[in-house]
């Protein structure tokens, strides 16, 4: 197995970045969308994991980080299922984007060779981990163990109808009925 090139990653990754298939997924996502930026320049926004911001009309920006995904480089398979990263680095135990703090809105999951964007709401994703993070991991056939030099990064694999399923229950909160007279 070889070890990920953290600046041939990012290379990568830089190189989607003027692809028109953004403006595409951003404009149909956000139908009153007036603009977006990239911040993958060295900055305060991309050290905090912003990789793009979109400008609504109403001037709000919403923060995206992006992820891309092809073919694999071993068996040229394509995998429809939403890779968690959950420990960026195992021998220092960082957590990884799906459970560390970040300060973007949604995670734009991007699986190029089937023409569709995951958005995924980083609240609720997060939240959907906490509560399922472990069920997912034991459940897994295989983990994602990308090799980098002297660590590895780890995600599981989880199919998008469980990954939705689970973030659509943290829109809703349950709890005791009470009487309300109006």
């Amino acid at each position: 197995m070889s070890a990920h090139d953290f600046k041939e990653c990012l290379a990568f990754s830089h190189s989607f970045e003027d692809h028109p298939v953004w403006a595409a997924v951003y404009s149909k996502a956000f139908p009153d969308m007036i603009d977006f930026i990239s911040y993958r320049q060295d900055g305060f926004w991309q050290r905090e994991g912003i990789d793009r911001g979109v400008m609504l009309s109403n001037t709000k920006q919403i923060f995206i980080d992006e992820k891309v995904r092809g073919r694999s480089k071993k068996t040229g398979e394509v995998y429809d299922d939403i890779a968690l990263e959950y420990l960026s680095d195992n021998a220092r135990n960082t957590p990884g984007w799906v459970c560390k703090p970040l300060r973007a809105d949604f995670i734009a999951y991007l699986i190029a060779p089937l023409g569709i964007c995951h958005l995924l709401p980083v609240i609720q994703l997060q939240s959907a981990w906490v509560k399922h993070g472990e069920q997912w991991k034991e459940d897994a056939k295989k983990h994602v163990w990308a090799k980098n030099r002297g660590y590895y990064t780890v995600s599981v694999p989880v199919r998008p109808e469980i990954l939705y399923k689970a973030m659509g229950n943290q829109l809703r909160v349950r709890f005791a009925p009470f009487e309300v007279d109006i």
